[in-house]
């Protein structure tokens, strides 16, 4: 039954995303955020890059991010973690870093 529970939470997650891309073989992972104001700015990616907001989502629709889809809220699309079973390597669980 908890796997049932499971399966739920991460057809909900997928049905909020606007769009799942389909990452490269070399698609680098999201390893920290950069915040202002406690609002997320941009990311920093596996490789030490810093990339602002919207060249993330720009860089994960294109295939070069792995492990996210691409939401939105009002005019600003966002990345958000796929469910992967685990919270470790959600978004919002990532270090802040500066940009």
């Amino acid at each position: 039954m908890n796997t049932d529970k499971k399966d739920l939470g991460a057809q909900l997650a997928y049905a909020a995303l606007d769009e799942v891309p389909q990452p490269k073989a070399d698609a680098k992972e999201i390893v920290g955020l950069v915040k202002s104001g406690g609002r997320i700015t941009g990311y920093q990616l596996s490789d030490g890059e810093t990339v602002s907001k919207e060249e993330g989502v720009a860089m994960a629709k294109a295939g070069d991010i792995q492990g996210v889809g691409v939401a939105h809220r009002k005019d600003s699309e966002y990345l958000k973690s796929l469910p992967d079973g685990t919270e470790d390597n959600n978004l919002g669980n990532l270090p802040s870093v500066s940009g």
